[in-house]
């Protein structure tokens, strides 16, 4: 049986590693082109490019799968299963035709719920406290396709993109290995996906990334969490971007933060209430937030408790 595997960044690996570790036959390996990376601009291949080089898989790296030359060439290849993982093109209808066993999808949530290409970060920064991986059939929509199997994974109030990413990389890696008997074999009973409740995850801009300090304590410690480690959250200090890599739970907060809160309940929004060996509180519109790393402009990434020590930053100063 000839599978492709399609996938690109490290969520993808261990699906990879784990076909390749049961013994099926991976006959290419699809990613994205390598792109530049770090100040000197090196190019870098993909995660997935890595783990198939390790393994003396063939590689092919198409700038765009529906050109009819890439579909061409994916031909060859003669696929009898197609397996993706956050391979980042949209297969065309040539492609989603070609294997007898068809396209399977690895999607970071529990379908219908956030489609799209930012699933597990929007379901932190939303509040969620259980997500998931669905194991789907690839359609022509954005993430359509009748449903194979789901696992639940829970987000803890510590969880970030980051941790969520491996958890839901090693639940998908799992599940998929665990239906791969049932899709050779036909015995694969899809469902297919309730429309009425779809939602949309669509990828992070900018403005996702702003605090708005108007908003509730625990609303921006979600987004916080929902943008490690990839961008970080931030606010305006001085009209200078100012980074937030991680707060203290607001609704798990330790003793020593609730005795030393300044509780200035009349301050305007994104005041900087206090600043101490515990770090920087923050007002809130429902009370405040300790920032537990920061980042200032042109800085690296530092403890909260060591930047206040440095007085740069007042108390009474608005974050904007």
């Amino acid at each position: 049986m000839n599978i492709v595997f399609m996938g690109t960044p490290d969520f993808a690996v261990p699906a990879l590693e784990k076909l390749l570790a049961e013994g099926y036959s991976v006959k290419l390996v699809v990613t994205q082109p390598d792109k530049p990376q770090g100040r000197k601009k090196i190019l870098t291949p993909t995660p997935v490019k890595e783990a198939a080089l390790k393994h003396g898989i063939p590689v092919f790296q198409p700038r765009r799968l529906r050109d009819e030359e890439s579909v061409a060439e994916l031909a060859k290849w003669e696929p009898d299963l197609i397996v993706t993982a956050a391979f980042g093109q949209i297969l065309p209808k040539a492609v989603l035709d070609m294997p007898k066993y068809g396209c399977v999808n690895i999607h970071g949530s529990l379908l219908p719920k956030y489609r799209g290409g930012a699933p597990i970060q929007r379901s932190i920064i939303n509040g969620e406290k259980v997500t998931g991986v669905t194991l789907m059939y690839m359609a022509e929509g954005l993430d359509t396709g009748d449903m194979i199997s789901k696992v639940e994974v829970p987000i803890t109030d510590e969880d970030t993109s980051g941790t969520m990413f491996a958890k839901l990389s090693e639940a998908g890696s799992d599940l998929l290995i665990r239906e791969m008997p049932n899709l050779i074999s036909g015995k694969v009973t899809a469902i297919p996906q309730n429309d009425e409740e779809a939602t949309y995850a669509k990828n992070l801009t900018r403005e996702d990334e702003k605090i708005d300090w108007k908003r509730s304590a625990r609303e921006i410690y979600d987004q916080i969490r929902g943008l490690v480690p990839y961008s970080g959250a931030f606010t305006l200090w001085d009209e200078q971007v100012f980074k937030v890599w991680s707060a203290v739970n607001p609704l798990a907060l330790p003793d020593e933060y609730k005795h030393a809160s300044s509780g200035q309940k009349e301050a305007e929004a994104g005041t900087v209430l206090s600043l101490s060996k515990l770090g920087i509180e923050v007002k809130t519109s429902d009370g405040s937030l300790w920032l537990h790393e920061v980042q200032p402009a042109g800085k690296k990434v530092m403890q909260a408790s060591d930047f206040a020590r440095g007085g740069s930053l007042k108390a009474g100063t608005v974050l904007k």
